[in-house]
C-alpha cells in the first residue's frame, strides 16, 4: 500500500469519527480531553479547540466529580468497559434535547459507554466516552409506564 493511500484512509476515517451522530471523547489519565467530536461541540457549544488538554472535570463542574472518578478509574484499572443508562442517570452531560419543537423533554437523555483504549504495549493510558442520545426512547418508555400506571388505577377504580 502506498503512504498516500494509507493517510487517505486515516483522514476519511477521523473525518467520519469526527461527524459520526454520538458524542466521542478520549481522556487521557488526568481526565484531560484529547478528543472532542463535532457531536459534543454542538451540543456542549464548546469547541474541540478550547475543549482540549482541558480536564473534563473543569469544563463541565457540574459534574458529579467523585462518581464520575470513581467510573473513569474503575476502566483505567480494571481495563474493562462499563455502560451508563439513562435509567441509571438520566444524563451524564448537561445537554439540551436538539428537538425543542416536536420533542417532549427539554433535556436530553443519554446513555453512555467508557471503553478503555489499549496502548502497543498493553497499558491503559486513554479512555473514550461514547454518548448516545436516547431521547426518543426515554420519553416514549416514561410515557408508557405512565399510561400503563393510569390503567392499573382505573381497573382497580372500576372493579371496585
Amino acid at each position: 500500500m502506498k503512504e498516500s493511500e494509507g493517510l487517505a484512509d486515516f483522514h476519511w476515517m477521523f473525518d467520519m469519527l469526527h461527524h459520526i451522530d454520538v458524542g466521542l471523547v478520549v481522556l487521557n489519565t488526568k481526565y484531560e480531553i484529547q478528543l472532542w467530536n463535532s457531536f459534543m461541540e454542538n451540543h456542549s457549544g464548546v469547541s474541540s479547540s478550547i475543549a482540549k488538554q482541558q480536564s473534563l472535570l473543569t469544563l463541565f463542574p457540574d459534574l458529579d466529580a467523585s462518581w464520575l472518578r470513581q467510573k473513569l478509574d474503575n476502566v483505567f484499572g480494571l481495563k474493562t468497559p462499563i455502560f451508563i443508562s439513562w435509567e441509571q442517570r438520566p444524563n451524564l452531560f448537561p445537554f439540551k434535547s436538539y428537538r425543542p419543537i416536536t420533542g417532549v423533554s427539554d433535556k436530553m437523555y443519554q446513555n453512555v459507554a467508557i471503553r478503555p483504549i489499549s496502548e502497543p504495549d498493553g497499558s491503559i493510558k486513554h479512555l473514550c466516552l461514547v454518548v448516545y442520545d436516547v431521547t426518543d426512547i426515554a420519553v416514549n418508555k416514561t410515557a408508557l409506564s405512565t399510561a400503563n400506571t393510569r390503567l392499573q388505577r382505573l381497573t382497580k377504580a372500576l372493579s371496585k
